[in-house]
């Protein structure tokens, strides 16, 4: 894949964000029907310009031109090809809160009252994913969460024994959401992300992710990579926290696409995700889902994020959920997918880019050390902060 290929099809006729790590630090930049600008002189963190009273105006307003050779900086993000003298580039928010919405779609619901059921056990999946959809069947998808009919089904599977804490939040009138990676602690394109050595069923969650200014206005969209240990999860929710914040275990990027007069809420709820997966043992693995196929509408599930009873001073992103949790037998007959060390991540659709990523250890991939305090300390010495 070259680097032209990861971004965005239209790059030039669109408006963008994005974060580069410099010898100096850390600076954003803007990108405005394909002409760069620095925006860190005028509002010194990505946080502060897209929380700004209009991010597009505030690009020609506030913004200094810039050179930006975005496919080198792409580039030399990759692991295995860094140059740390020259710029690279990094996840495309800083201060916002990295929230994320689990059970949204159908096919991701079914397999986490899979993963309830097997008690993180693989090797039992396939016998109770066909009984769950003998059970259940596929007409879930045109239930409206909440909805009378909804409480209907739930009433029958409880009755049946059948009923789910998945089940709940995927039909039910409230969304599970939950807080995937402390602030700073996502990764960027071509980085390293990581899996847990003491998981043996993991897998990637390829998201849109809504980008919300701290008044609640979803002012762009990226994509996200929102690794998942599944028979960590399986064996019980409350270890949710240990299946989903891991080092590296959340990507984001490669830009934030900005909604502008060519690019809407809309226009993503109509793309579809593309999940390519390319493994050092000659295992591949391709699927496609529709983010419009969402049981909530995105501003539905950014609404039960932040509001009157929870709010979020610097904004926040938030990843909508996976269309599809990968199934496809890696090894033996009935055992599904998981990862392996090597494996190459591929998240796509055109108009967002690619996200691509190599899995590796947790232990193996390069430890956080940039957090909030390096962030402040860093804009401080560069007269940022005055």
């Amino acid at each position: 894949m070259t680097q032209h290929a990861a971004l965005p099809a239209d790059l030039d006729s669109g408006s963008f964000a994005l974060r580069l790590m410099t010898p100096e630090g850390p600076s954003v930049l803007a990108l405005r029907q394909g002409a760069a600008f620095d925006m860190t002189p005028a509002f010194a963190t990505a946080s502060a310009w897209l929380n700004s009273e209009d991010p597009i105006a505030a690009i020609a307003a506030r913004g200094v031109p810039a050179s930006l050779d975005l496919p080198a900086a792409l580039a030399n993000a990759h692991h295995a090809a860094h140059d740390p003298a020259r710029p690279w580039l990094l996840a495309p928010i800083d201060l916002q809160v990295i929230k994320a919405a689990g059970v949204t779609y159908v096919r991701s619901m079914l397999e986490r009252v899979i993963e309830e059921r097997c008690r993180g056990d693989a090797s039992q999946a396939e016998a109770i994913r066909a009984e769950v959809r003998g059970i259940i069947g596929d007409d879930l998808a045109s239930l409206i969460p909440g909805s009378p009919e909804a409480m209907r089904v739930k009433a029958s599977l409880v009755e049946k024994g059948w009923w789910s804490q998945y089940l709940e939040v995927g039909i039910g009138p409230d969304a599970e959401i939950f807080t995937k990676g402390p602030v700073l602690s996502a990764v960027g394109a071509g980085a390293k992300v990581g899996v847990h050595p003491g998981s043996k069923w993991s897998n990637p969650e390829p998201e849109a992710v809504m980008v919300v200014n701290a008044s609640g206005r979803i002012v762009g969209a990226t994509l996200g990579n929102d690794v998942n240990l599944r028979d960590v999860e399986g064996r019980s929710a409350l270890l949710l926290g240990r299946a989903k914040d891991n080092n590296a275990a959340c990507a984001l990027g490669p830009l934030i696409r900005l909604f502008d007069e060519g690019f809407a809420l809309e226009d993503v709820r109509q793309a579809e995700l593309t999940l390519d997966i390319t493994g050092r043992d000659g295992f591949e693995l391709h699927e496609t889902g529709r983010i419009g196929a969402i049981s909530r509408d995105p501003t539905e599930v950014v609404g039960q994020m932040i509001g009157a009873h929870h709010q979020y001073p610097d904004g926040a992103v938030l990843f909508l959920g996976t269309p599809f949790s990968p199934s496809k037998d890696r090894g033996a007959p009935g055992m599904g997918f998981t990862h392996h060390p090597g494996d190459v991540v591929r998240i796509s659709t055109p108009r967002l880019g690619a996200l691509a990523n190599e899995v590796d250890r947790t232990d193996s991939c390069p430890p956080w050390s940039f957090g909030i305090g390096a962030l402040m300390a860093n804009l401080a010495k560069r007269g940022y902060l005055a």
